[in-house]
């Protein structure tokens, strides 16, 4: 199994090959380190991940990651196999392919108290025959003679702020330079709302770069803009002659036209 954390975006729409309009949720997923590694000694296996920034951490949260950074979402995946995962590497998006099919789970929106029509699609009662005030109205609740309300009975009440899981959403875009997923159809939540998600396949782990990679990197470019600054001045060159001759042509120019009429007087 592979999966990811990340935060949702915004929904938008793509266009397949053939002019095909999909609708589409931009998940900005990972990446994601892996904090912890469970086995034998906890009684089942699971790989947990950390991802966001946090500002601060109390000390067992900051003990449970040393050597990591502070991370503001932990979450667990289960897995059926012993893990081959090493704490400290890292998930990108890069382990799902375009095609694949996903489950998101996240925390639906918040819509606050609300009636059984609205909560739960009650019909509503007729606007005539004596039902004044009564159209959106719950109606009876039970019969009189068990004379208590059965539990599980759909009733007016808060609504939403649940976890929500949607399965078979199709991966239809990565973008791996911003750490994106593009998801076909609508995810659960408000906007940058924490979701996770998961699929079939294997996980492709990324290792961490060695700081002597970083720094070889960083003198890469360091070496290729000093040499586009070496080449600049001769391609900048022939430009300031031309700009410079540009106002002597049109110098000499004014020059005879001013002097024709001078000439005619004369």
């Amino acid at each position: 199994m592979k999966f990811i954390l990340g935060n949702k975006l915004a929904m938008t729409q793509t266009f397949r090959e053939d002019g095909t309009v999909l609708p589409v949720t931009a998940v900005l997923a990972g990446p994601c380190t892996v904090t912890q590694i469970k086995g034998d000694k906890d009684g089942y296996q699971a790989v947990q991940v950390g991802f966001g920034k946090a500002k601060k951490l109390h000390r067992p949260q900051a003990g449970h990651l040393k050597g990591l950074a502070n991370f503001r979402w932990l979450r667990e995946f289960r897995l059926k196999e012993q893990p081959t995962v090493e704490r400290g590497q890292e998930i990108t998006v890069n382990t799902f392919q375009v095609g694949d099919l996903v489950t998101v789970t996240s925390t639906s929106k918040g819509k606050g108290f609300q009636g059984v029509v609205k909560r739960h699609g009650f019909h509503g009662s007729p606007k005539t025959h004596g039902h004044k005030d009564q159209l959106r109205m719950p109606g009876s609740i039970g019969a009189g003679g068990v004379a208590h309300v059965f539990k599980g009975t759909r009733m007016a009440g808060r609504m939403g702020g649940e976890q929500v899981s949607v399965h078979n959403l199709e991966v239809v875009e990565i973008d791996s330079a911003r750490n994106i997923l593009y998801l076909k159809g609508a995810v659960p939540g408000a906007r940058n709302g924490f979701v996770m998600i998961k699929g079939q396949g294997d996980l492709i782990i990324e290792q961490p770069k060695q700081v002597e990679e970083v720094q070889a990197e960083v003198k890469s470019e360091e070496a290729t803009v000093e040499a586009s600054a070496a080449a600049a001045p001769e391609a900048v060159v022939p430009e300031a002659e031309a700009q410079v001759s540009e106002p002597e042509v049109t110098a000499e120019v004014k020059s005879e036209k001013v002097e024709e009429p001078v000439s005619a007087k004369e």
